[in-house]
């Protein structure tokens, strides 16, 4: 939670910063070709396995930065990704891949109606297999959210 806090504070102010003077980001960083995202416009349903079977959890991606991605995880249960939205007016122009993800039972995403899938180890373990899925990890990944 702290690491998340800390990715987040020290990324908005990055965003914030540059967006009025910062250079377009160039060509390259609206390129999809070779991403399985390729021909659905950066969006891509992700199966996920929960104690309950496999369900879907839409994401998508903006960019292209080998060396820095950031998935950006909406408040929840039930809130959508929608108001995270903002970040298209910043990071682009800092040249930030970023993901967008709506959890399992909220926006794009499947919505079982099992109370008991609605704990926080098993949204831990949702948001790790999302993350292995986008093919994120601790050299180029820096996760951001809103504490709730």
């Amino acid at each position: 939670m702290k690491t998340l806090l800390l990715a987040l504070a020290l990324l908005l102010p990055l965003a914030l910063a540059g967006s009025a003077s910062a250079a377009p980001p160039p060509a390259s960083y609206y390129e999809r070709a070779g991403h399985p995202d390729a021909w659905s416009g950066g969006a891509r349903m992700i199966e996920i396995s929960t104690p309950k079977g496999k369900f879907h959890v839409w994401t998508k991606r903006v960019g292209n930065n080998p060396r820095l991605k950031v998935l950006l995880l909406h408040g929840g249960p039930a809130m959508g990704h929608d108001y995270l939205e903002a970040f298209d007016s910043f990071f682009p122009g800092e040249g930030i891949e970023y993901y967008y993800y709506d959890q399992l039972g909220a926006g794009l995403s499947d919505r079982p109606d099992d109370d008991d899938l609605w704990t926080t180890p098993r949204f831990v373990e949702e948001v790790e297999q999302v993350r292995q899925a986008l093919h994120l990890d601790r050299s180029n990944f820096f996760p951001a959210h809103r504490a709730s």
